[in-house]
């Protein structure tokens, strides 16, 4: 199965259970088209994470969490992460939460390959708001 762009199913339960708090390490790790992510991913693996000059397995811990209300849906937001002088391809990407034994958040497929060659490699987020990535409306 490829990457489907999907909140994390269990991510939707233990929110309501109080897993998750903005206090928590959020991270982002980077895929190939070979992996299969989506509603159905719990946690991190490094099983098809992209490999390359620049990127280290695990991803970058994403900064500028944000979360709000805007007109009936609930966000939750980051800063956009990068990875400077970065040689690599990804697909997609993996949000989760390396505070909480890397339970998976959302997953996102970027719609097709995306490179880098000794550039840098930026993953540019939605604005906070009602569009933002992670979202319950």
């Amino acid at each position: 199965m490829p990457i489907t762009t999907a909140i994390a199913n269990s991510y939707k339960q233990e929110i309501l259970e109080g897993v998750h708090t903005s206090a928590d390490v959020y991270k982002i790790a980077l895929y190939t088209s070979a992996a299969t992510l989506g509603a159905t991913t719990t946690a991190y693996s490094t099983t098809n994470e992209v490999v390359g000059t620049g990127y280290t397995a695990g991803g970058a811990t994403l900064s500028g969490l944000s979360t709000g209300l805007a007109t009936g849906t609930a966000y939750l937001t980051f800063s956009d992460p990068s990875w400077a002088s970065a040689t690599i391809t990804a697909r997609g990407c993996l949000i989760y939460n390396s505070s909480k034994t890397n339970k998976a958040v959302a997953a996102f497929d970027f719609g097709g390959d995306v490179t880098s060659t000794n550039g840098t490699f930026t993953v540019d987020l939605p604005v906070a708001g009602a569009t933002s990535l992670v979202r319950i409306a």
